[in-house]
């Protein structure tokens, strides 16, 4: 999808979605390393966060039209990813405070 955006001259959609999408897994990965279960949390609270951002950036995409990508199957991920950081977070949180 980001080729595809470069290709179209998109540049400013395809360097913030590579950028906020990568940021997930990047975080994640930190998270599986965090020195403390707080650490853990905040580190997956960002992965959720940058999560947000993708999809935001995937819906203005959608919506504006501007190239002929189907953004469904993304935006379908996109939201899966984000319950699933959603619920880790929460769970986490949860068992931090008892």
């Amino acid at each position: 999808m980001v080729k595809e955006l470069r290709n179209a001259k998109e540049f400013v959609f395809a360097d913030q979605i590579l950028r906020s999408a990568t940021s997930i897994g990047a975080n994640v990965a930190e998270a599986g390393a965090g020195q403390s279960k707080k650490d853990f949390i905040h580190k997956m609270a960002i992965a959720s966060k940058e999560a947000r951002e993708t999809r935001y950036w995937l819906r203005l995409l959608n919506e504006s039209k501007l190239v002929l990508i189907d953004f469904s199957d993304y935006l379908e991920e996109i939201d899966q990813i984000i319950k699933i950081l959603t619920k880790i977070v929460k769970t986490s949180q949860q068992q931090f405070k008892t």
